[in-house]
């Protein structure tokens, strides 16, 4: 995989069409449920994740995605396929310290992996996408924060066996032809003295024989109002980090605010520079992203530097998507031509 030098990507979910999803008003539920079943969803998924790649390639991004067409939620997309998970008895308990408790799937025994996820959607978006396409998985942090566990008792051991779990689809998703490997690990930014006990021997398991190159996604969250989203920084967090084989970082800069200075933190590893915020907002003007953009170049390598939004567009309509995905291919455009 050649990338340019301020390739263009992003985090990587995208709106679904309307004709894929309704609302679902259930306690319990994730907030939408696909509209189809049996063969007539697999069919609209596949006609989904046609939409989301062409839509990236049609605004210019270098590294593109299946739009996440697939997943109603990144973490249970996954614990589907596992033992030991429960996905039918959910129990309420706060995440990513949070003061309001939400319902989560419960742990019912040892975690085992006893399918491939995405095995078969970074083979269909490899068939069908001309550039090189990026797959995310939750990390182990994320998957113990966002489940009840009702069998181990160690949250320890139970991220490790998460680890194994997940390094056995990186496994088969590197074999299947994914270019870019992400992880996700909101629960990272939050815990840092969790990273240090065991989140980043965790993240090192999952990584065992990988050699595509790898980002983590220390996301804080998709746009939300009223309560900070940046009580826990990243300088602690990315020298923790920095110990490990993950091969680069996936940070936001537009909503907080952060001097693009802590990036000599990275020395050495893949930024994925958050340039712009993802929310229900109107585009920036070019120059504005692209000084932003600049700022970061002082600190990374251009062969380094990842352009995205700050999180997934997953919650702004379609048209919003492709303008912010054609704004990060534009920064990138013009922060090249003056390297």
């Amino acid at each position: 995989m050649k990338l340019p030098p301020v390739a263009a990507t992003t985090v990587g979910s995208f709106p679904r069409p309307g004709w894929l999803v309704r609302s679902h008003s259930s306690p319990n539920s994730l907030g939408v449920e696909f509209a189809l079943e049996g063969d007539a969803l697999l069919e609209a998924q596949d006609d989904a994740t046609l939409v989301s790649l062409h839509g990236q390639e049609e605004a210019g991004l270098d590294l593109v995605t299946d739009g996440e067409q697939r997943r109603l939620s990144f973490i249970n997309h996954i614990l589907a396929a596992w033992d030991g998970v429960d996905l039918s008895k959910t129990r309420s308990r706060t995440i990513r310290r949070r003061t309001v408790e939400r319902p989560v799937p419960c742990i019912v025994g040892k975690i085992h992996r006893r399918s491939p996820a995405g095995v078969e959607d970074i083979r269909f978006a490899k068939v069908h996408a001309a550039r090189p396409v990026k797959m995310a998985v939750p990390g182990p942090m994320t998957v113990v924060d966002t489940t009840f566990d009702e069998f181990y008792g160690d949250e320890e051991v139970l991220a490790m066996d998460v680890a194994t779990a997940l390094n056995a689809e990186l496994l088969d998703l590197q074999a299947a032809g994914a270019d870019v490997l992400q992880i996700d690990e909101p629960a990272m930014t939050r815990y840092h003295e969790k990273v240090e006990t065991y989140g980043a021997r965790a993240l090192d398991r999952c990584l065992q024989g990988i050699t595509v190159p790898t980002i983590i996604h220390l996301c804080y969250g998709y746009p939300g109002r009223g309560v900070r989203q940046y009580e826990y920084t990243y300088p602690e967090l990315l020298k923790l980090l920095m110990q490990t084989k993950i091969g680069g970082f996936s940070l936001e800069f537009a909503r907080s605010g952060y001097d693009p200075a802590i990036l000599t933190l990275c020395e050495g590893r893949l930024v994925m520079f958050g340039c712009m915020d993802p929310g229900d907002s109107p585009p920036e003007p070019v120059a504005d992203v692209a000084g932003r953009v600049r700022e970061a170049l002082k600190y990374v390598d251009p062969n380094n530097l990842l352009l995205a939004p700050d999180c997934g567009l997953m919650t702004i309509s379609r048209e919003l998507a492709h303008d912010k995905a054609r704004l990060v291919a534009e920064t990138a455009q013009v922060v090249r031509q003056t390297l």
